[in-house]
């Protein structure tokens, strides 16, 4: 087989981008970064990206890769494999870095911090659906004129590095929008529903499967209001916000997944007002 090594320039988008409902781009580590891939006369590629398929669409008679970035990534140069009629390439893009601040945060119920046995036996076991949802590739066309589930507040910034009750954890996958228990929460876009359930720190989530690696993840739910497979429209209703699961308090845990990656959620939603947004 053939390797041809090339070096495609990242397309820098503006306003009109968006007009196009492509997400935002954002070449940072937990971004989401745009490749042209050539002209779409051709039969479209098929991409990898750390080994994982890469979502690919046509626009302006253009194929583009739509990559979502690891919040772990390296700041430099990646690497995305293209294979097109018979050959294999390797197309690179560069990523610049991101000072995402630290959240402290105190949670009453220890064993949500300091799991026991059986806690962590149910976790392990319930780490495969979750992995499982975030991992769905379905084939087709992309919608991705989104729009928020809630009218929330945003109270707490995707990518945050958290510490709870003074124990550094991961980083933040995705954002908090406050809003009162019960609220209805809405699919942002058309999908499927992938593995809806009660999950010991997510609390009750749902996952919508978007097409091509993209996945919208709905976390601490009061109510589940879907089921496993069922095909969703942008606007319905999928549960209600509520506080299961690891938190503090009623709030909607928003997080979008491309190629398994977890990314800035704001990047594919409408710009909102930031008087409005609390991220303290």
């Amino acid at each position: 087989m053939i390797r041809i090594v090339s070096f495609i320039a990242v397309i820098l988008f503006s306003v009109t981008v968006q007009a196009m409902t492509l997400p935002k781009q954002s070449a940072v580590p937990g971004g989401v970064v745009i490749v042209a891939l050539g002209d779409a006369t051709m039969v479209k590629p098929n991409v990898t990206y750390n080994g994982n398929n890469v979502m690919v669409v046509e626009k302006d008679q253009q194929w583009l890769a739509v990559v979502g970035v690891s919040l772990s990534a390296k700041v430099g140069k990646q690497t995305l494999e293209v294979s097109s009629a018979g050959k294999t390439s390797k197309t690179l893009f560069e990523i610049e870095d991101k000072d995402y601040p630290t959240q402290h945060i105190t949670i009453k119920d220890k064993s949500k911090v300091n799991p026991s046995k059986l806690d962590m036996e149910r976790i392990n076991a319930e780490s495969a659906h979750i992995k499982s949802a975030l991992r769905s590739w379905t084939e087709g066309d992309v919608a991705l004129n989104f729009i928020w589930p809630i009218d929330g507040e945003i109270s707490g910034l995707f990518g945050r590095r958290r510490v709870f009750n003074g124990q550094p954890r991961r980083p933040h996958s995705g954002m908090d929008l406050a809003a009162k228990q019960g609220t209805e929460i809405h699919a942002p876009e058309a999908g499927i529903v992938r593995n809806p359930g009660d999950y010991f720190f997510n609390g009750n989530t749902v996952f919508i499967d978007h097409g091509q690696g993209l996945v919208t993840m709905f976390c601490h739910l009061d109510r589940i209001d879907v089921k496993a497979g069922q095909n969703v429209k942008q606007g319905d209703v999928i549960g209600t916000v509520g506080m299961t699961g690891r938190a503090t308090g009623p709030h909607l845990h928003l997080g979008v997944s491309l190629n398994d990656e977890r990314v800035e959620p704001r990047l594919f939603f409408p710009e909102r007002n930031q008087a409005s947004e609390s991220v303290n």
